[in-house]
């Protein structure tokens, strides 16, 4: 089993930064990749960002040039630095890895709020 730990959310003005963080443990050698979503109440979750172990990126558009995901492979941690936040960022941030032969574990959900 893998476990998947979130910490950083909370409450942020228009503008502020965040940075999120994603502790897996457990059976977690062969995560390949890991990364972020999001789901506002009414919507569905969405990809935010995602790395694999070799370090490629990919991004939503609303986040890219804002949002910055990095890894450390020893720690088996992923985190997102969030600048820039809009109030549309507002949501309830997932974490995720993929685990080699075993699929895909999520984290409990964080919440994320920017006040306008």
């Amino acid at each position: 089993q893998v476990h998947l730990v979130e910490s950083g959310g909370g409450l942020v003005q228009d503008g502020g930064s965040l940075r999120l963080s994603c502790a897996a443990s457990g059976s977690a050698f062969g995560i390949y990749s890991m990364g972020w979503y999001r789901q506002a109440p009414g919507n569905q979750r969405e990809l935010v960002a995602r790395i694999t172990s070799g370090g490629s990126t990919n991004y939503a558009d609303s986040v890219k040039g804002r949002f910055t995901i990095s890894r450390d492979n020893a720690k088996n941690t992923v985190y997102l630095q969030m600048n820039s936040l809009k109030p549309e960022d507002t949501a309830v941030y997932y974490c995720y890895g993929d685990v080699q032969y075993r699929g895909r574990y999520w984290g409990q959900g964080t919440q994320v709020t920017v006040s306008s």
